[in-house]
């Protein structure tokens, strides 16, 4: 696995450091499961997002979102913030 970017994005916000902050990991695609909790963990935010390949035709790319504790199936503002970075 090689070195992987990130940003830390606020959402629902345009001043810095005030509204909701997510990570966001680019290309995880190669990322196993347990090192992506590890990962979000180790950020200690309320959620990290890992941009993924698209599974299909009509989607421009597809997201996993955890919590220190535990991976999502959905959650808003780190949707915003995979938005945003993408």
């Amino acid at each position: 696995m090689r070195q992987k970017s990130f940003w830390q994005i606020d959402a629902f916000t345009t001043d810095k450091y005030c509204g909701n902050p997510a990570a966001v990991v680019f290309e995880a695609d190669d990322i196993p499961t347990e090192k992506m909790q590890a990962i979000a963990r180790e950020m200690n935010l309320s959620e990290t997002v890992f941009m993924l390949e698209p599974q299909g035709p009509d989607a421009d790319y597809r997201v996993r979102i955890f919590t220190p504790q535990s991976e999502l199936p959905f959650a808003g503002h780190p949707t915003v913030a995979a938005c945003h970075a993408f």
